[in-house]
């Protein structure tokens, strides 16, 4: 017999199938054996052979096929597979046949099996308990390219098929699938479930689950059933998001009305294609969420919302998953991208679409002042050089789970927002089957590409789009838009912005919008040289007057780019910011800005300290938070650079937060009690009908100041603790108090190989309860290595479920060195479980991407140079870029000779 590896060369090593067939229905049955964590299953798959072959090859992983089960069935003959080889590395069966196999449509069939693996990622098993005993359930997730560890298959997006799905299971087991059940047969402690056919759809949407669940349920107007399904016993935390669902699906079908824009809009004016939808909440689960069409799985984080002891962040969250998710139902699952690498099609617009939905259920959130956030992440990643297009070659199945990150969804939902701003709400809706209705319609039920969506936006608008945008969606990187006055005209210039300081190759059509001196008059043009330079009164309409006159490029931060100013705007805007002068959003991007131009070293750290300064009044939620992210991490790397300057830094901090939040203390050694604390403006209890930006704010307020070391707010925190160790029911320690860990922050930054008694009190708060919400808020670590070791060995212990492990990894500065350590230990174990998902690429940046000297790159590249796998080679490349580029920070930090005297200004200023 002759060597595997030299068989069907024709076939191995290819990005995609060959063309010479493709499915067009499949009837799939699957017997889960959920006792002995394996399953058994059977396929007739109706192929359509379209050109001269012997071969048919498909997707298989892990699976065992029964060579005798092969045969291909035509109108006049049936044909017996005489080899069927399957290649691991490729993911590929190749089934050889003694003739040709007649053109036209035939019925593929075989037998297989499987195990229901523990890796979260094809059919695999989770965990519950029930009644004090451990259960398995039977789950599958099969985005991107893991269908095909369950069953033989056409395994791309573009070859779309019908799916006729029978299970057999347990008789007192729920057995779900995308469609509804259309007959149950009784078989003794067994029952065989028939569902409905799916409308046509890509073998990624494929979802199955079996389980013992409980489960709410509603209908919207139309008569389409929504349930939610959970674990037995908490049926009740998925009220809410039934409730939420039931909205969207209207809201989706109909229209959302664009706060931002005062547009009431249609954006898809087409009714939701599935006579159900299912959202069920999974244990074990490595996404947030997957849009399997008509059976929506979660993480319980993202599905479930108690009343009593979920956070307004965890509401939120539940709320923006969800969206997310049911707009996946038209884009994703009705229209769907033709390969991987229009993945953002997908993610970008259901980002981007789910903001437009919880706008509209909930307007008093503000979500568009939040969705900086989204595009700040997105800007954060595309400013390395190890960054990758927003459409991006796919060669090999392995590749794809990389490109789920910031790129495809963040930047991808940014460069829409862009869009949407140049063109005008009015270009985007569908009356008269315009924008993306003409889109979806025109391409329902088959694949699309990019340019497709394009050509469609252009027809309806008369505007250049695939010029506007093949420049952000085939280009890596953005600009960085210089802005200078000089007498009375200001000059513009466009370099790819990189965080390593030097400036790019690429040029952009960059829509700019600016105004001065106010929102009144507002004006754009598009900036497609790398300079021009326009008279200020001939853009403006006036002239710039003499003083602090400011001038704001990039409105409402709707461009997915950054600006920097010479010191005179500079000068202009920081004013601006202090009188209040500049919109929320413009706020936190010329923050967002400042901070990336300093981390990049184009300015200094004194700079932005001193814009810092500014903000001492700030009341809103997105720009504090935002605050707090840029202050945490100038804080870690001023530690880096200057030991010496730390202290003086966080006192700066803490000043300017208790500032923001408006306390009134003037003595801070003063131990603050519950009633000096009813100053501020939040307090450490929440008030009847307080905002829900305000429930959000509280807790990362006092997180901050915690994390700064401020005593006060470590007392108060330590105190409430030990009350609700007393009692878990008690109001003390309200869920937003405990959501973003602000007091067990405070409890854990107190704990140490010789006081043990905190850390020992978080374990036991985790291994009581069965929140998911509360199990996820005590991964946090503390600073002492001995303590963090242990705690990163509990990580890896039956007691944390795997998706988890991935929060308890962030550890603080102090212990970077033994998180890394035990990352290079355990690399063994770590690859076992996570190495063919995503999560361990999520585990590297995190250990890895703070560290800030050259030495550490070094040996960070020489660990896994020998160890180097396809689904994490971006990842290791961006983690050794972004030490290189802390490195330099560190360096620019120390050359900085003006740091010393601004922060001891800044540290004791009187605010």
């Amino acid at each position: 017999m002759a060597d595997q590896n030299q068989k069907y060369p024709q076939f191995r090593g290819q990005p995609r199938l060959p063309k010479f067939a493709t499915p067009k229905r499949y009837d799939l049955k699957l017997n889960p054996d959920l006792s002995a964590c394996k399953f058994t299953g059977s396929v007739q798959i109706s192929v359509d052979v379209v050109s001269d072959t012997k071969f048919l090859v498909l997707n298989a992983a892990e699976l065992s096929i029964s060579s005798n089960s092969v045969k291909f069935a035509s109108a006049n003959k049936v044909l017996e597979a005489v080899e069927v080889e399957l290649f691991a590395e490729d993911e590929i069966a190749v089934m050889e046949f003694k003739e040709s196999l007649p053109i036209g449509v035939g019925v593929l069939t075989m037998e297989f099996e499987g195990a229901l693996n523990d890796n979260m990622k094809g059919f695999y098993r989770s965990t519950y308990e029930l009644n004090g005993e451990k259960k398995n359930m039977a789950v599958t997730q099969f985005e991107p390219v893991d269908a095909r560890w369950c069953f033989p298959c056409w395994d791309e997006p573009a070859c779309r098929a019908t799916f006729k799905i029978t299970l057999d299971v347990p008789s007192d087991l729920v057995a779900l699938s995308n469609m509804p059940i259309t007959e149950e047969k009784q078989n003794g402690n067994l029952k065989t479930i028939y569902f409905q056919e799916s409308p046509i759809m890509s073998t990624y949407l494929v979802a199955v689950v079996v389980g013992m669940f409980d489960y709410v349920e509603d209908n919207t107007p139309e008569g389409i059933n929504v349930r939610v399904y959970c674990q037995v016993g908490k049926s009740s935390q998925g009220k809410f998001a039934l409730g939420v669902a039931v909205k969207t699906l209207g809201l989706y079908k109909e229209y959302v009305v664009c706060i931002t824009c005062a547009v009431t809009t249609r954006y898809f004016d087409v009714p939701y294609s599935l006579p159900k939808l299912d959202m069920i909440a999974i244990p074990d689960f490595a996404p947030g969420a997957m849009e399997n069409y008509g059976l929506v799985t979660y993480r319980e984080t993202d599905l479930l919302y108690d009343e009593n002891h979920s956070a307004a962040a965890n509401k939120q969250m539940v709320v923006t998953a969800i969206t997310h998710e049911l707009a996946h139902q038209w884009f994703g699952n009705l229209v769907t991208m033709e390969w991987w690498t229009h993945l953002w099609l997908n993610e970008g617009f259901a980002t981007w679409i789910s903001y437009l939905a919880a706008d509209s259920l909930f307007p008093d959130w503000k979500v568009w002042t939040q969705f900086l956030v989204e595009c700040s992440e997105g800007l954060q990643l595309d400013g390395l050089a190890e960054s990758h297009p927003i459409e991006v070659d796919i060669n090999h199945a392995s590749e794809v789970g990389e490109i789920f990150d910031a790129i495809s969804y963040q930047k991808g939902a940014s460069v829409i927002q862009m869009l949407q701003s140049y063109l005008g709400p009015e270009s985007f809706q569908v009356d008269d089957l315009r924008g993306l209705a003409s889109y979806i319609k025109k391409y329902a039920y088959s694949n699309a590409k990019t340019e497709d969506l394009w050509s469609v936006l252009q027809e309806e608008s008369g505007e250049p789009v695939n010029k506007l945008m093949n420049s952000w969606t085939k280009q890596i990187g953005y600009p960085v838009v210089s802005v200078k006055l000089n007498g009375q005209s200001l000059e513009f210039e466009q370099s790819r912005f990189l965080f390593t300081g030097s400036h790019g190759d690429g040029q952009w059509v960059v829509p700019i919008t600016l105004c001065s001196g106010s929102y009144d008059a507002r004006k754009s043009f598009l900036l497609e040289t790398k300079s021009k330079t326009l008279d200020v009164k001939d853009l403006l309409g006036v002239s710039v007057p003499s003083g602090h006159h400011w001038i704001k490029v990039n409105v409402e931060q709707t461009g997915f780019y950054r600006v920097k100013y010479d010191e005179g705007l500079s000068a202009g805007l920081r004013n601006a910011i202090e009188r209040k002068y500049l919109s929320t959003c413009d706020r936190s991007g010329i923050l967002d800005d400042y901070y990336s131009l300093s981390m990049s070293c184009e300015q200094s750290l004194t700079s932005l300290l001193a814009l810092m300064s500014a903000y001492r009044e700030e009341p809103e939620y997105t720009v504090l938070s935002n605050l707090i992210t840029v202050a945490s991490t100038v804080a870690k790397i001023v530690a880096d650079a200057s030991p010496e300057l730390v202290g003086d830094v966080k006192l700066f901090f803490i000043n300017l937060f208790q500032n923001s939040a408006e306390y009134v203390i003037r003595d801070f050694s003063v131990l603050l009690s519950t009633q000096c604390l009813m100053g501020w403006r939040l307090g450490w209890d929440p008030k009847p009908g307080e905002s829900h930006l305000d429930s959000m704010l509280r807790g990362e307020l006092l997180k901050a100041l915690a994390s700064f070391g401020h005593e006060a707010t470590l007392d108060e925190a330590n105190k409430r603790f030990r009350i609700f160790l007393e009692d878990r029911n008690t109001t003390v320690l309200p869920p937003d108090l405990r959501s973003v860990l602000a007091v067990y922050v405070a409890v854990i930054l107190g704990v140490n190989k010789s006081n043990k008694s905190g850390y020992d009190s978080l374990l036991r708060i985790y291994r009581e309860t069965d929140l998911s919400q509360e199990k996820t808020r005590i991964l946090g670590s503390c600073r002492d290595p001995e303590i963090v070791q242990e705690f990163l060995d509990f990580l890896l212990s039956s007691e944390v479920r795997s998706q988890d492990v991935l929060v308890g990894v962030s550890v603080s500065r102090e212990s970077r060195e033994t998180a890394w350590n035990w990352l290079k230990a355990n690399w063994d174990d770590l690859t076992k479980t996570y190495g063919s998902g995503f999560l361990i690429a999520h585990i590297i940046s995190a250990i890895v991407s703070p560290f800030s000297s050259y030495e550490k790159a070094a040996e960070v590249e020489e660990f896994f140079s020998s160890r180097m796998m396809p689904n994490i080679a971006r990842t290791v490349k961006q983690g050794i870029e972004r030490i290189h580029i802390n490195a330099a920070w560190v360096k620019s930090i120390q050359n900085d000779k003006d740091l010393p005297r601004a922060v001891k200004e800044l540290a004791y200023s009187k605010y």
